[in-house]
């Protein structure tokens, strides 16, 4: 297993070597790509981006499926609160009695009913032959930083190991669209992005590979392969992202991307 390329740290203190701008990562030039002045006002720490729920979820189920149940249970509490004595069932999570219980806990609070998701999405990852075979062996939550194209940048790898390379975990609806959701939500940019990075780090691409597994039942998974083809294409847009981002920085100006008139011609 070749470790020496990465460190691990924790997930606070990546994001906020991000957030104050020391870093680009993935998410922020996908937010650059959209607009600089996006990014710009998240870095400033002028927008406010609250966690969801769904966010919530999805570390707690990249933690179960890609680190295991002990790491699970370190970093995760499983409960369902405090019990409301008038009804003999527990407070609601958005209760002033369940939002002081969970503010006092060491962990963060999973549901028994969410934790019950989780193993599905669990159970769903591990009986895929190929989807096993990937995370047999490796090392998750990986840390890359370095420089690229003239710009710090820094990635979080879901599993990474010498003999797969790079595997990146995502939840979804249905399997049946996840093609075109590695087009809408952008994962060929990020994961190209990824490549970019450890190639950096280890003088030569590696393979990627996307495990995907159905947020409803039957639970399934799916592996896809991703082509050098595919990331090159991807990767040349990442880098004319990151050309107009020095220009930004240089200039200071950041703009949204939408000054100038647009034309609207067909229906």
């Amino acid at each position: 297993m070749q470790k020496l390329f990465f460190i691990q740290e924790s997930a606070n203190e990546y994001h906020a070597r991000a957030r104050n701008g020391e870093f680009m990562s993935s998410h922020l030039l996908a937010d650059f790509r959209e607009s600089p002045a996006l990014y710009h006002k998240k870095i400033l720490g002028r927008i406010e981006e609250p966690e969801s729920p769904a966010f919530t979820l999805g570390r707690a189920a990249h933690c179960l499926i890609l680190e295991g149940r002990h790491a699970f249970d370190r970093d995760y509490l499983i409960a369902d609160g405090p019990i409301n004595p008038r009804t003999g069932e527990p407070y609601g999570a958005k209760s002033k009695a369940y939002s002081e219980w969970a503010a006092s806990q060491n962990r963060e609070v999973v549901s028994g009913g969410d934790f019950n998701f989780l193993l599905k999405l669990q159970t769903g990852v591990r009986l895929h032959p190929a989807a096993s075979e990937l995370l047999t062996d490796g090392v998750a939550e990986g840390v890359v930083r370095g420089d690229y194209h003239g710009v710090p940048c820094q990635i979080r790898m879901d599993w990474y190991s010498s003999r797969a390379g790079l595997v990146d975990l995502k939840t979804c609806d249905s399997l049946r669209w996840f093609e075109a959701d590695t087009r809408r939500y952008g994962y060929l940019y990020q994961l190209a992005f990824y490549r970019a990075i450890i190639r950096r780090a280890t003088g030569g691409n590696v393979p990627v590979h996307l495990i995907a597994v159905e947020k409803n039942e039957p639970f399934s998974a799916g592996v896809w392969r991703l082509t050098d083809e595919v990331l090159d294409l991807a990767e040349v847009v990442n880098l004319a992202a990151l050309e107009r981002f020095r220009a930004c920085r240089a200039s200071g100006v950041w703009p949204t991307g939408y000054e100038d008139v647009r034309i609207i011609d067909s229906l």
